[in-house]
């Protein structure tokens, strides 16, 4: 039977955009090979509205912040129907200076969102040894935002693949190489870089590579907050887990290999050392490679493709896939049911870089 929609892409977006559909009552095919294998299964998951709001991306940021205060609703309903749970934890994110002109660039970025009126206090050293006793004594300062909290990914892949069959969606493994193949009354692009060929979409990889640690003995790590860290103009983040798992990273690179490089694992492994010191005692368990879907203006591409009658986009979400799930997933669904694309949706659909901009 002919399904009412069919969603190329397997991952979160993908998954969540499905489940939603289903939900409302839509007959609904995914189509992955290998579900959950892009982008999510090397993400940290920090859901971080404030520490990633950065210079000129305002619109970008109102949608991160509106996702993101959907996250606990999102996060306790999709335990509740695909009877597992994400990983969701609130405790927060701290920003971390530790040199003079580490805190002097934090400084300049917090007063920006500040600016906008998010969520972010201003800590002197003391304050934050006290909320995370093991930061090295060297750190000059940092910020805690409240509202930048965290997911595995790896938990939420598998919640929604659960939460989606449940709903009826019909998962098959197949890739699909020629949207003309797919016959749905809506097609759904959410393959992340694989968009670029498959709807012309100006999709990018842009390579990270993320390591995975374990505190050692089987314990839980020594922190309980994200830290994002400035450590001698290197940046980094930290991401602890319940079950004793650290994730610290990022590069980014507009390379396209999947080579983890030495250099890239010492530099990372020193920030983190830097900032809070017992991750020198730490496992490292695992070294990955991933790529985040990159656009020209690094903000997603979610809606009607045009020239392409029943195909939706919702791709391009580069480092923020995560935290956007929710909303994407809403605003894709609704999309779908009634036509008419949420105006929240105007400065991220594809028109914007297909749009010819000489005049008549």
């Amino acid at each position: 039977m002919r399904p009412d929609v069919a969603v190329v892409g397997a991952g979160p977006i993908g998954l969540a955009i499905a489940w939603r559909c289903a939900a409302r009552g839509m007959s609904v095919v995914v189509h992955d090979p290998a579900p959950g294998s892009g982008a999510s299964d090397v993400a940290a998951g920090m859901l971080a509205p404030v520490a990633e709001a950065y210079f000129g991306e305002e619109e970008l940021t109102s949608l991160l912040v509106a996702s993101a205060a959907r996250w606990p609703g999102f996060a306790a309903e999709l335990a509740r129907a695909a009877g597992t749970e994400v990983g969701y934890r609130d405790e927060g994110t701290l920003v971390v200076a530790l040199t003079a002109d580490d805190l002097a660039e934090a400084e300049r970025l917090w007063t920006y969102q500040r600016g906008l009126g998010l969520p972010i206090t201003v800590l002197r050293p003391a304050e934050l040894r006290a909320r995370e006793p093991g930061l090295s004594p060297r750190v000059r300062g940092g910020g805690y935002a409240p509202d930048d909290h965290q997911v595995d990914p790896r938990r939420l892949v598998v919640a929604l693949a659960a939460a989606a069959r449940r709903a009826g969606v019909r998962v098959e493994p197949t890739t699909v190489t020629d949207l003309s193949t797919v016959d749905a009354g809506t097609v759904v692009v959410a393959n992340g870089v694989g968009a670029a060929a498959l709807a012309g979409v100006p999709v990018r990889p842009v390579k990270g590579q993320v390591l995975r640690l374990r505190a050692p003995d089987g314990a839980a790590p020594g922190f309980q907050h994200v830290i994002r860290g400035y450590a001698d103009r290197r940046h980094v983040y930290l991401v602890p887990r319940a079950d004793g798992e650290v994730v610290v990273g990022a590069t980014v690179e507009e390379r396209l290999d999947d080579t983890v490089t030495a250099g890239a694992v010492l530099d990372l492994l020193r920030a983190a050392t830097d900032l809070l010191p017992e991750i020198a005692e730490y496992h490292l368990t695992e070294t990955r490679v991933g790529w985040r879907p990159g656009t020209p203006d690094n903000a997603p591409i979610i809606g009607a493709l045009p020239g392409r009658p029943g195909v939706v986009v919702a791709t391009g979400h580069y480092r923020h896939g995560i935290v956007l799930t929710p909303l994407t997933a809403d605003l894709v669904a609704d999309l779908v049911t009634t036509g008419v694309p949420d105006p929240v949706l105007d400065p991220f659909g594809p028109a914007r870089f297909t749009t010819d901009p000489t005049p008549n």
